[in-house]
């Protein structure tokens, strides 16, 4: 079994606390009743008070606080493969992981940086692509390959979050080189359809004569190449630990803005379409594109799929939680009738 917020866990860390909590309150009250007199004698004297209900209840809160820890923690039972055979695509996602994607997606106060903006909304694009293979890439100065094209959409949305500008030491925005990889990156079946998606603020480039180029020689292999803009026109600045980046040839706070004059000759030439992350439909436009792509069965490959838990812990901790609310802390009285424990008398 593997968790997908293990931290979560160790809030199983108060369950000895509280039980540690009870036994120091029953230690506590021996004590206050044995000021009274014998508990032989203060037993008698409370006939509804049970030994055996507190404990009990106990034990089900603990169960119960439990169950609900480890269905927060979200857990999986495992990876199971399922063969598929369906119509598809082949996509590459290429994702700018360069310093100016650090900036925020507009300049509105509150605005979330560009790499949360293409997170977020990438991760609803593979949710989307149910019989697709995705691949991912992320890139700056140079290009890197995160996955290979594949049916594993969970594989992929990890990878997508471990994306950061602080794992690239050369910075940039190398869209040549990232298109180029990305071609090499599909499957040599020429009957498969293929698309590129560039997500990027398209600033910054290594090789500005090259990119245009690359998008060509993709195009003549059929791969069509689709561009979502992050960030907006308007310039805002890049924070940095301790402020903002410099300039260091002015020594200004450096300004990054979105090049969507750029994006869109790389998503013409591309045969394909650019939108821009802020747009609410831009999911269902890049959609619609990308049906245009002829589709393929894609017979034989796997699809990797985590079976959810969450539920079968969460109707336990609810389950214990009913039966603690019916267990009082009174003796049953009609359990009085019978006789379980027999004294033995004394000859």
């Amino acid at each position: 079994m593997s968790f997908a917020y293990p931290y979560i866990l160790f809030l199983l860390l108060g369950i000895p606390i509280y039980i540690g909590l009870y036994l120091f309150a029953r230690f506590s009250r021996r004590r206050r009743l044995n000021k009274f007199g014998r508990p032989e004698v203060l037993q008698q004297m409370m006939p509804d008070v049970s030994p055996y209900k507190p404990p009990i209840k106990l034990t089900l809160q603990c169960l119960a606080f439990a169950c609900i820890v480890i269905a927060l923690a979200r857990p999986w039972g495992g990876v199971k493969s399922e063969d598929t055979s369906k119509e598809g695509i082949e996509v590459v996602i290429a994702v700018d992981a360069s310093t100016s994607m650090l900036a925020p997606s507009s300049p509105e106060p509150g605005a979330p940086d560009r790499m949360r903006m293409a997170k977020m909304m990438l991760e609803k694009l593979i949710g989307r692509l149910n019989n697709d293979r995705v691949g991912l890439i992320e890139y700056a100065g140079e290009a890197y390959t995160l996955i290979p094209v594949t049916n594993d959409y969970v594989s992929a949305k990890m990878f997508l979050n471990s994306i950061s500008p602080d794992q690239l030491a050369e910075q940039g925005t190398n869209i040549a080189a990232t298109i180029e990889k990305a071609t090499m990156s599909f499957s040599e079946s020429k009957d498969i359809g293929k698309s590129i998606i560039l997500i990027t603020d398209a600033e910054e480039l290594e090789n500005p004569d090259g990119v245009m180029d690359a998008v060509a020689a993709a195009a003549k292999k059929n791969i069509q190449v689709n561009v979502i803009g992050v960030g907006s026109q308007t310039g805002v600045n890049i924070p940095q630990r301790g402020g903002l980046m410099i300039d260091p040839a002015t020594g200004e706070p450096v300004v990054t803005r979105l090049n969507e004059d750029l994006a869109i000759k790389i998503a013409e030439a591309g045969k394909g379409i650019y939108v821009n992350a802020a747009n609410k439909d831009c999911l269902n436009e890049l959609e619609k594109q990308m049906d245009k792509v002829a589709k393929t069965a894609l017979e034989g490959s796997m699809s990797v799929v985590h079976d959810e838990l969450f539920a079968l812990f969460g109707w336990l901790a609810f389950a214990f939680i009913i039966i603690d609310m019916f267990v009082v802390d009174s003796k049953i009285t009609w359990l009085d009738k019978f006789t379980f424990f027999r004294k033995e008398a004394n000859k």
